[in-house]
């Protein structure tokens, strides 16, 4: 194992006051939010079980350390689904904020809220 890999191992939780693995060598038990999302659970109320870090490249110069929450997937629930008067009330939330206000017209893309017209709208108005 590297250095850079061992500086993250602590699966005891003794330096980091959670469980910690390097990138990509954390317990198959133990999954991210995403990963329970893909296979349909989520989380289910229980806590963070562990993490696992890594150095960003990306703020390499900052020397910051990325982390990744883990969770339990036999403790977790599938995911609910919503119920038919809950999709209807989200598909009008989204219908709003797809029709322009100046011309009542759903424009097919969600507007810019610093525009706050669709752009034909905002083109008529510019010019």
């Amino acid at each position: 194992m590297s250095r850079i890999r061992a500086r993250f191992f602590d699966p005891s939780g003794q330096r980091y006051s959670l469980p910690t693995w390097p990138w990509r060598m954390a317990p198959p038990h133990l999954l991210t939010m995403r990963q329970l999302a893909a296979r349909g659970l989520r989380p289910g109320g229980q806590e963070v079980q562990g993490q696992v870090l890594w150095a960003s490249r990306r703020y390499r110069a900052r020397g910051e350390v990325r982390a990744a929450y883990l969770y339990d997937v036999r403790l977790a629930l599938p995911k609910r689904t919503p119920t038919a008067r809950q999709r209807d009330a989200l598909g009008k939330a989204l219908a709003a904020r797809r029709t322009c206000p100046a011309c009542t017209r759903d424009v097919g893309y969600v507007l810019a809220r610093r525009i706050g017209t669709c752009n034909d709208c905002a083109e008529r108005s510019a010019a």
